[in-house]
């Protein structure tokens, strides 16, 4: 996105891609179905990214949700909001898009090293090594977006931090994350199942998605959504009846159970499915007399988070306060950053992509201002 503003106002521009093709975590982001923004109000939009809306107000205003369903029109592919709001391209994937933004970067003159690994500076030069041994550039300006900590294999590996000062960085953490947990052997044939129709709660953060048990713990966007107030100690509890007031879930549950066993009275009484009654037995015990309690607030013990490297994306980073207020480092002029390098988090559903489009935009525009006379 960078590349495209810097070419488009009239710049030479070369990107220096570490990985041996473009946009690998792009197309992998594409393989569920390419999630580019979120239809909603604006202010909503902005309070997904919590603390962080702050810093990204600026960029998210001027290249927002709209700009990115008007930017993939642009590059010819039509789109649709399923019914949260989310927004795709009609084909799902991310390979069309990529190829006719590629097209477009070529059409207007902008150069892809590929295999070219940034290495830092060497006074005002940059230092790379490439396939034809160490390189040196001294171009005018330089916007870097070196991607975060996770799925290091397409190219997020953090190991541009080496290269900064210490004091311009903060550790990275996973974010929208799935959470270990050592399941009983009663678990194991609901592996893979959704529970849907559940409320999570973690801190002051809440979701009403689905998530998935898994062999190692709980995943999915019901979870990642609070995953942020998890990591950072929140306690998760699962309202397994949302919909269903206490005094109403207690009325149904004292009705005369007969021979039935408490797994068939709660299916039953209460409408639970199998996956809601086998986490209420896992979770619950020892089990009250009175399982209200434990139905509209249910304790879900974890051990922490999965490994880094798993995470669909990472907080931490370069800090907003070493870069000035277009994104340039205070301490170097004509560098420029940009993505999911910077320190900010968001949930999925379209908030990561947008903002990672923002704050291309915002430094390739702010960079091509700069070189202006």
């Amino acid at each position: 996105m960078a590349a495209q503003e810097l070419a488009g106002a009239g710049h030479r521009v070369l990107v220096a891609e570490a990985k041996p093709s473009v946009g690998r975590k792009l197309l992998m982001a594409g393989k569920s179905g390419l999630n580019l923004t979120k239809d909603e109000p604006f202010d909503r939009f902005l309070a997904a990214y919590g603390a962080d809306a702050a810093s990204l107000e600026p960029m998210l205003t001027a290249f927002g949700p709209e700009q990115v369903k008007s930017w993939a029109v642009g590059l010819e592919q039509s789109l649709f909001s399923g019914s949260t709001g989310r927004v795709f391209p009609t084909a799902m994937k991310a390979s069309p898009l990529l190829r006719a933004w590629l097209a477009r970067l070529t059409d207007q003159g902008v150069s892809i090293r590929t295999r070219w690994r940034w290495q830092g500076w060497n006074g005002d030069a940059i230092l790379f090594d490439t396939p034809d041994g160490p390189q040196q550039l001294t171009p005018k300006l330089t916007v870097l977006a070196c991607g975060g900590a996770s799925w290091a294999r397409l190219g997020s590996d953090g190991a541009w931090v080496s290269h900064l000062p210490e004091d311009q960085t903060t550790p990275f953490k996973p974010a929208n994350m799935g959470f270990l947990i050592d399941w009983s052997a009663h678990m194991r044939r609901h592996f893979g199942a959704p529970v849907k129709g559940v409320a999570l709660q973690a801190g002051d953060s809440q979701s009403r998605g689905e998530f998935v048990i898994s062999e190692t713990g709980i995943e999915g966007g019901g979870i990642y959504a609070v995953s942020r107030a998890l990591r950072d100690g929140a306690p998760l509890t699962l309202d397994l009846m949302p919909n269903t007031a206490a005094d109403q879930v207690r009325a149904r549950l004292s009705r005369h159970r007969g021979k039935a066993s408490l797994t068939n009275h709660l299916r039953k009484a209460l409408k639970l499915d199998t996956v809601k009654i086998a986490l209420l037995m896992e979770c619950a015990r020892p089990l009250p007399d009175d399982l209200t309690p434990m139905i509209k607030s249910l304790p879900i013990r974890h051990r922490g988070p999965r490994p880094m490297d798993q995470a669909i994306s990472t907080a931490g980073g370069l800090r907003f306060d070493a870069l000035d207020e277009t994104l340039m480092f205070r301490t170097r002029p004509g560098t420029f950053a940009a993505g999911e390098m910077l320190e900010w988090e968001a949930p999925t559903g379209g908030y990561l992509l947008t903002a990672c489009l923002a704050t291309g935009h915002w430094a390739g525009r702010h960079a091509a201002a700069w070189t202006a006379p």
